[in-house]
């Protein structure tokens, strides 16, 4: 059973946080305890129903100001899939925490007012799923009860949405009219849209297909540990201990190590006391080489058919995530996989207006901003363009002083 990793986004008080709440109350994915608990709360609708938020909105900030500030993450499954679902906050000031939640996930929410239709932080939200390639997207029309579930009003969004889909890039997007509310096209079929043709909700997240790259010459194998008992009876192991981030490795595969550029075969792949002819993404298992090469935690085992790019100097995508503003005469730590080297920020060519998705030239970066930059950093690094390879193709920034995670890189060209 696959697991199938949602994002939540949409404008303040556009539902998201009910939305989820219904298809886990009505997927009946609430546990005992927390059905009393949700009903002993004393926050109900207009209509005197149970609010269905209070599962997500877990902070005391987010219970008392109705808002979603923290992601939250809740899990369920259903007979077809397991999910885990991300709750990010939509206002402006909590990008980062949206760019977190969505840098994990596979399929994107995106919800509009049905009331609204496409505003500016819809536009803001698209970009920012196009920008990290989400590979699905379902705009949920919310708030359809408030329209008298008016088809014309539920058309008119879509074609809107459908312009700024092309504009930014999705393929493919599905489109539910749906009452978070009072339960429409969520988990079942609602009588009151006779002219919606498509599933619910649920329907259709258990049934979307998410790629899954499982090809050979993907692979990608960042080292995490370099085991070497060096006992009496195994005098000469040396196995590579880490997680297959993409792709597939086989016993008799050849590899290349990066960054020295060294090659060799997969002479075995141990996981726990098996030893499997085939490791798959997001295994841990254990690799060992033909020839014995010096390996050092930080490398990383590739195709020696497909191999990544090799350079110091990087273009990528920011998304700044410090109070502090970016400091170009700063070094920071950057953390790629299991290598962590120091870079300075070289060159700062724009920052992106994610309101008009226009390009804006100044060079203060502040906490929230997204733009593109050229690194230069101390050690190469191995790397796939974040579009091709979003696995190895993302790193962050840490604040040498402070220890600190202050942004978000997302690999786009080389720059040399």
């Amino acid at each position: 059973m696959n697991i199938l990793k949602l994002l939540t986004a949409g404008s303040v008080d556009d539902g998201k946080s009910t939305l989820i709440g219904r298809l886990l109350y009505d997927s009946e994915a609430i546990l005992i305890d927390q059905l009393e608990a949700l009903q002993r709360s004393n926050r109900k609708n207009d209509d005197g129903t149970i609010d269905l938020a209070i599962l997500t909105d877990g902070l005391k900030a987010e219970r008392e100001q109705g808002i979603t500030i923290d992601v939250a993450y809740k899990y369920f499954q259903t007979e077809k899939r397991k999910f885990i679902i991300a709750d990010t906050p939509g206002h402006i000031q909590y990008t980062r925490n949206m760019v977190t939640g969505a840098s994990n996930s596979n399929l994107a929410i995106i919800l509009v007012d049905a009331r609204k239709g496409v505003i500016e932080q819809t536009i803001r939200h698209t970009f920012l799923v196009s920008l990290l390639g989400l590979p699905q997207v379902v705009v949920a029309v919310n708030k359809m009860d408030m329209v008298d579930f008016d088809e014309k009003v539920f058309d008119t969004i879509v074609a809107d949405y459908k312009k700024l889909a092309a504009k930014v890039g999705l393929e493919n997007v599905a489109y539910i009219p749906v009452s978070a509310l009072k339960g429409d096209n969520i988990v079942f079929e609602s009588k009151r849209t006779p002219w919606y043709k498509g599933s619910s909700l649920l329907a259709h997240l258990e049934t979307v297909e998410i790629p899954v790259d499982t090809q050979s010459e993907h692979a990608r194998f960042p080292v995490q540990w370099i085991i070497r008992p060096q006992t009496d009876e195994l005098h000469d192991y040396r196995g590579y201990a880490g997680r297959v981030s993409s792709g597939s490795f086989r016993v008799n595969d050849k590899v290349t190590v990066l960054p020295s550029g060294f090659s060799s075969t997969i002479s075995q792949i141990e996981l726990y006391d098996q030893e499997p002819a085939l490791a798959t993404a997001g295994m841990s298992v254990t690799l060992h080489l033909a020839d014995e090469i010096d390996i050092s935690r930080g490398d990383i085992l590739v195709s020696a058919e497909n191999t990544p790019h090799v350079s110091k100097q990087i273009e990528t995508d920011l998304c700044w995530m410090d109070t502090r503003a970016l400091d170009t005469t700063q070094t920071y730590f950057l953390q790629h996989n299991s290598r962590i080297t120091r870079c300075r920020i070289q060159e700062i060519l724009y920052k992106f207006n994610i309101n008009t998705l226009e390009k804006a030239y100044d060079e203060d970066f502040k906490l929230n901003d997204i733009g593109r930059i050229i690194i230069k950093t101390a050690d190469a690094l191995a790397f796939d363009f974040y579009q091709d390879n979003n696995a190895n193709g993302g790193a962050i920034l840490i604040d040498a002083r402070t220890n600190v995670t202050v942004g978000a890189l997302m690999f786009r060209a080389n720059a040399e």
